[in-house]
């Protein structure tokens, strides 16, 4: 069997602050938070990592970060290009917008010849969310019922004091297999807990604290490329007539509509670490804060 590979979700990287270039270093050393996730997963046993990428950044992003990680690991390029689409089908006028984390990973399709890990680029997971993963995948059989893996937060480990953010939330069964994901793309932190909204911000849902989320850490077989392939004409033909502009092809929902289907299990590893991000610039601070504490409890070298 393949060993398992790394797939890193980074076509958006670019957006956030305007620019590969302008992406702030949460060390003093100059890391940025995807740094820290390829020495997590390098540490676990991942050998190999897929970079998906705008092609328009590739020079920038080899300068940034993959000539660099080339130097530990095996590293290839995926670009995700929003024209990119199955046959028959055009981008809406006037849309700019991605296809989506489902549309990131069908981009990496032709280098992926194994298991695989995905993970988003600008997400802090944690040590333990690695070791989880790489040992779940070298494990891993892609049978007749496909036994897929996800790591799983605590809703109250993943907010952002500065603003809503989006999140999947999970309901988990029997022996810690998922049941269903469902995008929430608005939630805040309130007095009493946190809440979401499905409606603009015009009325909201209380939902508990201790919740256990998506922060899109999957593990998968190579069946899942061909679920992904096989699903996206049936989410075009149903969503760009009621929302050309916006809509979006996401990991989870596929992994949800496989698990209901009876096709897959998902087995959901529980991590208890906190997740840290870049969701608005004022959380950068937090971010530098937790790395400055992390390494001076040795759990990061001050280089590497």
């Amino acid at each position: 069997m393949e060993k398992p590979v790394l797939v890193i979700m980074a076509a958006g990287m670019g957006s956030r602050y305007g620019g590969l270039k302008q992406i702030d270093p949460v060390d003093e050393q100059g890391h940025l938070i995807i740094d820290f996730s390829i020495y997590d997963a390098w540490k676990a046993g991942f050998e190999k990592v897929i970079f998906i990428i705008k092609k328009e950044n590739e020079e920038v992003f080899r300068e940034v970060i993959g000539d660099r990680v080339s130097q530990t690991m095996k590293v290839e390029y995926a670009f995700q290009e929003i024209d990119n689409l199955p046959k028959g089908y055009s981008v809406p006028a006037g849309r700019t917008k991605p296809w989506g984390t489902g549309h990131a990973v069908l981009s990496a399709a032709p280098y992926i010849h194994g298991p695989f890990a995905v993970i988003n680029a600008d997400d802090y997971y944690g040590t333990h969310a690695f070791s989880m993963i790489y040992n779940y995948l070298s494990n891993f059989s892609d049978n007749s019922k496909m036994n897929y893996a996800m790591v799983s937060y605590i809703l109250d480990n993943t907010l952002s004091d500065n603003g809503y953010v989006s999140r999947g939330v999970c309901s988990i069964g029997e022996n810690q297999y998922l049941e269903d994901v469902v995008e929430r793309t608005k939630i805040v932190r309130t007095k009493s807990g946190a809440a979401f909204s499905q409606d603009g911000g015009n009325t909201w849902t209380d939902i508990p604290l201790d919740t256990q989320v998506s922060m899109n850490l999957w593990g998968f077989g190579e069946s899942f490329l061909e679920e992904l392939k096989a699903r996206f004409p049936i989410f075009l033909e149903k969503n760009i007539p009621s929302n050309p502009l916006k809509c979006e092809y996401f990991l989870p929902t596929v992994a949800a509509e496989l698990v209901k289907e009876k096709k897959a299990t998902v087995k959901v590893l529980p991590s208890k670490d906190r997740w840290y991000g870049v969701t608005y610039k004022e959380d950068k601070q937090t971010v530098v804060n937790a790395v400055k504490k992390m390494k001076e409890a040795g759990i990061y070298p001050v280089a590497f």
